[in-house]
């Protein structure tokens, strides 16, 4: 969605430190974050861009001051109200007043490490022949997004070229909201300069993946 939180990030904040320790987690507490997130047993309206769309509404202040996986606890936490799973004096006491009905129990530990380890396949066969093909020139759209989307804010309305064909994978603007579609994928590639005007006259190159409802005939 259109905010802090774009995809893409936003200027004005400083670098990027590139120069941190290459380690999963900085804190003991962010490592039982993640394994507290595994061995939960997910609602059934619940999938990977609920979660995204649910951590894009919290507050700028919150999002940009809080660690990463404080915003996980409280992304998960809203989602949990919002499912029924727990209430509001349940998370503030730590305490469930009763179990809830219509779930499996949470996984143990060892069953939530080889569930981090796997991977999920989000491809689908497709109903309709793809628009682009490789080569092909391509624009972005322009327009904001309300909910989630993998089309970052800095790549709208640029123009680019079709670099690869991926098939159908599942729409995530749509998956957040629960309706489940697919449709073509494609890696897009974009001269640096299209995209920012300061580096004209360079080389490089920005590769994204972008599903077809963001691209229209350059």
């Amino acid at each position: 969605m259109d905010g802090i939180h774009d995809l893409g990030g936003r200027q004005g904040f400083g670098p990027v430190a590139v120069d941190e320790p290459e380690e999963q987690f900085h804190e003991p507490w962010e490592a039982r974050v993640r394994g507290m997130v595994n061995a939960m047993s997910r609602a059934a309206d619940w999938n990977i861009d609920w979660f995204r769309h649910c951590r894009e509404l919290i507050e700028p202040v919150d999002y940009l001051s809080r660690p990463y996986f404080d915003q996980w606890i409280q992304s998960y936490a809203a989602m949990m109200v919002n499912s029924g799973l727990a209430s509001v004096e349940e998370l503030a006491s730590g305490k469930a007043a009763a179990p809830a009905a219509g779930l499996r129990p949470p996984m143990s530990a060892e069953q939530a490490r080889r569930t981090s380890l796997g991977a999920r396949r989000f491809d689908a066969p497709a109903n309709t022949a793809p628009r682009f093909a490789p080569g092909d020139g391509v624009r972005t759209l322009a327009h904001g997004i309300a909910t989630h989307t993998r089309l970052p804010g800095y790549a709208r309305g640029r123009h680019g070229r079709i670099e690869r064909h991926h098939g159908a994978h599942v729409l995530p603007d749509a998956n957040a909201l629960g309706e489940k579609r697919h449709e073509h994928l494609y890696t897009v590639a974009f001269d640096a300069a299209a995209l920012w005007p300061e580096a004209h006259g360079r080389r490089d190159q920005v590769l994204l993946n972008l599903w077809e409802r963001y691209l229209a005939p350059a």
